[in-house]
């Protein structure tokens, strides 16, 4: 869910507590056992779009919450480790989450996310992989003992056309940042998220493309902020958590990766977090005005078909 109308549906106070509660938790750990990597920022969004939005294509199926962003950690893992260019490991880990996707017959756009992080933060820790899963897990645990996906088709139509452009969008900005000699910070996950959902979109417009560019932007820079500025994490999270929900309902916007890109400032190197808010608007911006450009045009060949 990248951004739809907020008064399709209403959350309750308690749904977002729960779910802000669990992220402070899962922050708090990392920063009581001194391990960076305790924290997943997807997971930050995912609580968000899967106990407050409820959103249907992230809990339809609740046995692909954990699976498929378990099986997307491995393989980015695995591919880290090759003796190659870092961009080709990311367009090979892109590649790969893109065939198993499909082989599963899924769209969960969460799983890239968990699947880029090992690039982005340059890490080969198996224990990566667990800590994936244990979180996803609980995620799946509420869902289904609450029964959120009750209702809810199994399965929904899949475009896979849509994986295709979503890979030659994302190689365009790869390439780009290739050239510039930027490339460890061409990778920030929860953007990649937004793209491939927004492709999903069956409308999509100026206006929603520009919220998404503002909104991602903000929420980069008040993590940026809050960590230049807090000696606490624990408070950062929540003041970066509450200072989201204040944006999305100003903006009339849902897009739970606002909530995953903030924890990014705290496994990040410093230098990397300094230019967050920048590389959030340059990616969001040239990625979203492509997706933008491909449904204007997929809209007016629908057009002429319709009409002949």
């Amino acid at each position: 869910m990248n951004a739809v109308d907020s008064k399709s549906y209403q959350p309750g106070r308690i749904a977002y507590v729960i779910a802000i509660t669990f992220i402070l938790f899962m922050v708090g750990l990392a920063e009581f056992l001194q391990r960076s990597e305790i924290i997943l920022p997807e997971v930050a969004a995912m609580a968000i779009a899967m106990w407050v939005y409820r959103e249907p294509g992230w809990i339809r199926r609740p046995s692909v919450i954990f699976i498929a962003p378990t099986v997307t950690a491995m393989m980015g893992l695995i591919i880290n480790q090759f003796q190659i260019a870092f961009t080709v490991k990311v367009i090979l880990t892109l590649i790969a989450m893109m065939l198993f996707l499909r082989a599963i017959r899924s769209n969960f756009a969460p799983a890239i996310a968990t699947g880029l992080l090992p690039l982005a933060v340059h890490t080969e820790d198996g224990g990566l992989v667990w800590i994936v899963l244990s979180f996803t897990l609980i995620l799946m645990a509420v869902v289904v003992v609450l029964q959120l996906h009750k209702n809810l088709p199994a399965s929904s139509m899949i475009q896979y056309k849509y994986m295709i452009i979503f890979l030659a969008i994302a190689l365009c900005w790869l390439g780009i940042c290739w050239i510039m000699g930027n490339e460890q910070l061409a990778v920030i996950p929860p953007l990649f998220v937004v793209v491939y959902e927004s492709l999903q979109k069956q409308s999509y417009s100026v206006k929603i493309a520009g919220k998404q560019v503002l909104t991602l932007t903000l929420s980069a820079t008040i993590g940026t902020t809050m960590l230049l500025e807090l000696d606490s994490q624990l408070l950062a999270t929540l003041i970066d958590m509450l200072s989201i929900i204040v944006i999305s309902r100003l903006f009339h916007i849902r897009i739970p990766a606002l909530y995953a890109i903030p924890l990014l400032t705290f496994i990040f190197p410093i230098d990397k977090v300094e230019l967050l808010p920048l590389f959030v608007f340059c990616a969001s911006l040239f990625m979203l005005s492509l997706v933008l450009l491909y449904k204007l045009m997929e809209k007016k060949v629908f057009e002429h078909k319709y009409q002949a």
